[in-house]
């Protein structure tokens, strides 16, 4: 006798001892598949139950599964075996991740209470190659690796401390390929003209000195050169990209509304060439700096202008390096193995003796020269970069730079309540942004102003919004080079209607309530009357940035208006319109700060606070996937590059802006 189970699929069978088993009914298959894996079951105690059925004792059992059955059972253990690991995996990424964040969190604590003792006869090596930020902001990596890069706040630190250390004896420049603001390189230079007055040396060696780091070197008692090597100088010049014609191949109108015939940022996305008044501004703000450039590098090396600027439209950089030291451009050709000799008979010792060298990281941890014990701060609050209205959702083509107005109007309030707080120095680099943004900064300055004194420092440019914040300080400082002004605003929107409607073959209705109800729409041309609404709306926005800077300044409208309209000025040039107090860098600022608030002493802090260890975590995969991600679009797209980042750029920002034109660089 034999029986299907089918709806367990098992089959019990059993037959007499010695008696041949009868075949098995046929029947539908347990399942969609019709082959069976046959398993043997014995030994079953009596009345044993399985899957709800008796089983008798004595008998043969075969258990019928389905290799569905069986491929489900195999997939259950792969999940399990999967999740396991991901479970033991995470647990031992937390662990690595916990003894990194301590070893971090250690490290950071022991460098912030450590002091560095400096040996005798020891020297500042400063490397001036590659980009110059206003203060190092090292990553995570960096921490980890104590190879953080330099900033400007850092190298004048270190500079003021080696000229007060006894046993600093010189400084070594490092020279190469410097990117920096001209504001910056001003700065730093006055810093170590200050160090050569103490009676201590300079000495600069490089394979290539850029026009700027030459700037620099030129402080230096002696200037070494590779005898292959090249001094860049050629003088300042650049090329202002226009997306107009570019746009119209795409279907792309860009439509600007303005104040001010200075007001040329406009320009980069609706015209095909720079405009009379902004070509004259620019070539204003780079003949004052060359030749502020020459008039400093001729009396360093004793070259007057003349030969200075004979040398550049020559490209005297291309000519057998032998003529630099004929030129007195450099005073010795040498190999870099060759100049530790050199460095030796200044120190005083043996030829091949070691030498004992201090990085700017070095530094950080030798005390200041007038170390205090006071509880009066003076906090120097550094905000630069483009002013947005609140951070953009982070992408490669996202700066890592900004002033975001909301974060930094939460930080001055900040400080505004600390009490141990006595004065604040507001360090700006930025040729403004969002309208919006720059107004609620003007407006936090100004309570906080109305609690402490508020001194601004202008970096390489405080221009447009960044004015916009600067004029409601009690003081403010500006290098000769700093790029300021810029009193104005305006507006810019796309016109998307050809691309979508005739390149595309989009087709669009509409129902609306009133006339200008779907005003604003991209896929449609503005009408004269909306056009109207909107120069309106950028002309009182004008008038208010004027009545600010009237109110900070202490002018009259009239003389607002005749140092606005858009236009550009050098620091040396906004002294004497009155747009700046005076001018110098951070060092003055602070005290000017000081003695407005009445300070016999007071020690410096920096701000904003570094980022703690979880948030520079959290930043570092997409930081630097957008670093390796950017250097292959640089590379990819060449001299396309510009001309589209600009076109991306447009895409992200307000449609109402405080900003400056394009600003060409100092190289």
């Amino acid at each position: 006798m034999a029986w299907w189970l089918r709806d367990y699929g098992v089959a019990a069978m059993s037959r007499p001892q010695g008696r041949p088993a009868a075949a098995a009914p046929r029947s539908r298959p347990c399942g969609p598949r019709a082959a069976f894996h046959v398993a043997k079951i014995s030994n079953l105690p009596k009345k044993t139950k399985q899957n709800g059925r008796k089983f008798r004792k004595n008998r043969v059992y075969l258990h019928i599964v389905s290799t569905n059955e069986r491929f489900n059972d195999k997939r259950m253990k792969d999940f399990l075996k999967h999740v396991g690991a991901t479970v033991v995996g995470l647990f031992l990424f937390s662990v690595v991740v916990a003894g990194i964040g301590i070893m971090a969190v250690v490290g950071m604590v022991a460098s912030a209470s450590s002091t560095r003792s400096v040996a005798s006869n020891s020297v500042l090596v400063l490397t001036l190659d590659g980009p110059l930020a206003e203060q190092s902001e090292g990553t995570l990596r960096d921490q980890l690796t104590g190879d953080s890069p330099q900033g400007l706040r850092e190298m004048l630190a270190a500079v003021r401390k080696a000229k007060a250390n006894d046993d600093i004896k010189g400084i070594y420049i490092e020279a190469g390929d410097l990117d920096a603001d001209m504001a910056q390189a001003e700065e730093l230079r006055g810093a170590l003209m200050d160090f050569r007055k103490s009676g201590k040396w300079i000495v600069a060696y490089g394979e290539e000195y850029s026009q700027l780091c030459y700037y620099l070197a030129t402080t230096a008692n002696k200037i070494y050169m590779n005898p292959q090597g090249l001094v860049d100088w050629h003088g300042l010049g650049g090329q202002v990209t226009f997306l107009r014609d570019a746009y119209a191949k795409i279907g792309i109108k860009m439509v600007p509304f303005k104040c001010g015939k200075y007001k040329s940022a406009t320009e980069t996305y609706t015209e095909d060439r720079m405009s009379e008044p902004s070509r004259r501004q620019t070539e204003r703000y780079l003949g004052g700096w060359w030749n502020a450039i020459c008039q400093a590098v001729g009396r360093s090396r004793g070259i007057s202008v003349d030969s200075l600027n004979a040398y550049a439209d020559r490209v005297v950089s291309l000519e057998d390096p032998k003529n630099m030291v004929r030129l007195k451009m450099v005073d010795a050709l040498v190999y870099d193995d060759e100049v530790k000799p050199l460095v030796n008979k200044l120190l005083k010792q043996e030829a091949d003796d070691d030498i004992n060298q201090l990085t700017v990281a070095d530094m950080a941890d030798v005390p200041e020269p007038d170390t205090t014990d006071s509880d009066n701060e003076v906090a120097v609050y550094y905000a630069y970069g483009e002013i947005v209205d609140e951070v953009p959702t982070q992408s490669l083509f996202t700066s890592s730079h900004l002033i975001v107005g909301k974060d930094v109007c939460r930080d001055l309030a900040s400080l505004a309540d600390d009490d141990q707080v006595k004065a604040v120095v507001i360090r700006i680099n930025s040729g403004g942004g969002s309208s919006y943004a720059s107004e609620q900064l003007w407006h936090q300055i100004g309570k906080l102003r109305s609690k402490k004194p508020v001194v601004v420092s202008m970096g390489g440019a405080a221009a447009s919004g960044g004015y916009y914040m600067a004029c409601g300080a009690n003081y403010i400082f500006a290098e000769p080079g700093t790029i300021t002004g810029s009193i104005g605003i305006f507006g810019i929107l796309r016109d998307r209607s050809e691309l979508m409607t005739r390149l595309l073959g989009f087709k669009y209705d509409e129902v609306k309530t009133n006339r200008n109800a779907t005003m604003g729409s991209e896929v449609k041309p503005m009408t004269p009357e909306q056009a109207g609404y909107v120069q309106a709306a950028v002309d009182r926005g004008y008038l208010l940035f004027k009545s600010r800077v009237a109110q900070g300044r202490r002018m009259t409208m009239a003389q607002v208006e005749e140092r606005a309209q858009g236009h550009v000025f050098l620091g040396s040039d906004a002294l004497k319109l009155g747009l700046v107090d005076a001018l110098g860098g951070v060092d003055q600022a602070v005290a000017k700060a000081a003695r407005l608030a009445r300070l016999d002493d007071y020690y410096t802090a920096g701000y904003p606070a570094p980022k703690d260890f979880w948030e520079q975590l959290l930043d570092e995969g997409s930081s630097s996937t957008g670093s390796v991600l950017d250097g292959q679009l640089r590379q990819t797209l060449g001299s396309l590059y510009e001309p589209f980042m600009l076109m991306r750029a447009a895409e992200g920002q307000s449609w109402l802006q405080a900003r400056m034109p394009l600003l060409l660089r100092a190289r």
